[in-house]
């Protein structure tokens, strides 16, 4: 029979093991939207801490009760009702980093349950000090004391990762003339749609600036674009020099971004107008159909900031300094965390 000593040095052991996986680890908490995925895992990579994704919902009959009613539900009763990606459960995580409202409530239930440290990304529609930290956009119109705010949408894009894809692209892309302009397009949305009559307008403008300037188009679709409205676009493209993704294989968004002169992005995603924007380059605005009041209030502070311009089938050159604020929101995160400062 093992000594009373094994045991507790084997206890030891484990509690030890728990606090190794607990201090390494991150839990990103999302719906599922890839957009908010993004700003995530942009926030996650920068604190520097290992970290896993986990989609979550709430299910069954807590369905039918409101969001701002499940946060004062107990956390581990709450959790019982979440279907997720990832298991939910010990060893808990060190930090949780949730985004978008209807994650609100799990992450918080996570936080409580583990102890964790809680950043919320967005406005979280509750009051800011139940999280950690929150980090909100300035459009967002969100203050409190513990809320850091940031210009558009906390990203990835970096020097480096702009030159790792950029290399895995320049055959495809160097044979293109310049200046070559880089098209993000977005699609339906609550408040937008980009239909193809819409996209066959937008597509025989840039035919006609990459045919005047002698230019190439690389265009790259999201997952909320409509098929047939790519479709529409790249037959109005077809005779100017472009590089279309269709989809298939490795996605050249990070590579467009890096070997493009200038960048054209629809209207109806903050992240890709807020991307574009980490580049310094120029970025154009295409309007779409619909209307937002939260995003009309983020291109105007775009604008007043001098990343983005209206697209009006002309090129311009201008400057302004890169927008980036994810290491903004990352550091405040390591000084709480008392973790070392990123080289």
């Amino acid at each position: 029979m093992p000594s009373s000593g094994s045991q507790s040095s084997g206890a030891e052991a484990l509690i030890a093991a728990s606090r190794k996986a607990r201090a390494e680890k991150t839990w990103i908490v999302t719906d599922g939207s890839v957009g908010m995925e993004a700003q995530g895992i942009a926030v996650a990579e920068a604190v520097g801490l290992p970290f896993v994704l986990k989609r979550v919902r709430v299910k069954g009959a807590m369905r039918l009760l409101p969001a701002r009613l499940q946060i004062y539900l107990p956390p581990r009763w709450l959790l019982q009702f979440v279907a997720s990606s990832e298991p939910l459960g010990e060893p808990w995580p060190r930090l949780v980093i949730s985004i978008g409202r209807r994650s609100v409530p799990i992450a918080l239930a996570i936080k409580r349950a583990g102890h964790a440290f809680g950043l919320h990304i967005q406005n979280p529609k509750v009051p800011p000090q139940l999280f950690d930290l929150v980090a909100a956009p300035v459009h967002d119109d969100f203050e409190g004391p513990n809320v850091v705010t940031t210009f558009g949408a906390v990203h990835s894009v970096t020097g480096t990762r702009l030159a790792e894809a950029a290399k895995r692209f320049a055959s495809r892309v160097e044979p293109l003339p310049h200046p070559r302009i880089a098209v993000l397009l977005g699609g339906e949305s609550a408040a937008f749609s980009f239909p193809p009559e819409l996209a066959a307008g937008l597509g025989r403008k840039l035919a006609s600036l990459a045919r005047d300037s002698g230019g190439s188009l690389l265009v790259t679709p999201s997952r909320r674009t409509r098929s047939d409205s790519l479709e529409a676009l790249s037959a109005a493209i077809k005779d100017v020099p472009h590089f279309v993704w269709d989809g298939t294989g490795d996605n050249p968004y990070f590579a467009f971004l890096a070997l493009s002169d200038a960048i054209l992005t629809t209207e109806d995603s903050v992240n890709m107008v807020t991307e574009a924007a980490g580049t310094g380059k120029p970025v154009y605005v295409e309007r779409l159909k619909g209307n937002s009041r939260r995003l009309a209030r983020f291109h105007e502070l775009m604008r007043e900031r001098g990343a983005t311009r209206p697209f009006e089938g002309k090129l311009e050159r201008w400057t302004y300094t890169p927008i980036n604020d994810t290491e903004l929101v990352a550091s405040a995160i390591r000084r709480a965390l008392h973790l070392e400062t990123k080289a």
